[in-house]
């Protein structure tokens, strides 16, 4: 496959990762998979400092071997690079017939036609775990095996709504007390080997504050510790996020 150079640059203007009218749900497949063929080197991603969303992508990326195959832009802060705003504008522009809402990151971009593909976070995590890494092509996703789906997609559930900085104190503290518990019987989230789940679990847990929510889940604070000592997850994009 050929290779595509990551590039790490800065915004012109403010990106959000919040929903908005412009909300882009195509996926990478063929026929009534999706509307954009795989191919290698055909697509790159821009993504965002400090956001969970881009957070999962990059780690994904790095766990699926993809780097190499599926370039990345990062967004940092405004006014350093006016070419990567400019650059994501364009593929909004080239997408959206008169363009004029917010940019929002991820975004998982078509080169050959300049277009976005998708601003969905999991649609995005689905083409780089199907399509792209060749699943369909006789073998499946390690992150997402087929007997686990239902399980990471319920862990997901639990981890937006009740894991989020906006959940209720109670909640959270119920959920992260569940999710302790469970890592008394296993390494990883869902059992003996790491998948989508514990890419979930453990960005989850990396934007909360650590100082003061997992000092009481020692389970919690090792898991964190002990997959942050691993490559794809030490150097993934805003692995140290500003509110941790």
């Amino acid at each position: 496959m050929p290779k595509t150079a990551s590039r790490s640059s800065s915004t012109a203007t403010s990106i959000t990762a919040s929903p908005h009218p412009h909300r882009l749900h195509s996926r990478i497949g063929v026929g009534a998979a999706g509307g954009f063929y795989p191919a290698p080197g055909r697509y790159d991603l821009f993504l965002s400092q400090s956001c969970p969303r881009s957070l999962r992508i990059s780690l994904t990326l790095d766990l699926l071997g993809l780097r190499d195959t599926v370039a990345t832009t990062v967004l940092a802060s405004p006014g350093e690079s006016p070419a990567a705003y400019a650059s994501l504008r364009r593929a909004y522009e080239a997408t959206v017939h008169h363009f004029d809402g917010p940019l929002t990151v991820p975004a998982l971009r078509d080169r050959w036609s300049g277009r976005i593909v998708s601003n969905h976070t999991p649609d995005i995590l689905s083409s780089l775990a199907g399509p792209l890494s060749g699943d369909g092509e006789g073998r499946s996703c390690t992150l997402r095996p087929p007997h686990l789906a239902a399980d990471i997609d319920a862990l997901c559930e639990v981890l937006d709504r009740d894991v989020a900085p906006t959940a209720r104190p109670s909640a959270r503290r119920s959920a992260l007390n569940l999710l302790d518990r469970r890592l008394s019987r296993h390494p990883f989230a869902l059992g003996e080997s790491l998948t989508a789940a514990d890419v979930d679990l453990w960005v989850a847990l990396v934007h909360l504050d650590r100082s003061e929510t997992l000092c009481a889940f020692p389970r919690l604070s090792a898991y964190v510790q002990r997959l942050g000592g691993l490559p794809a997850f030490r150097g993934a994009v805003g692995a140290v996020p500003d509110a941790a």
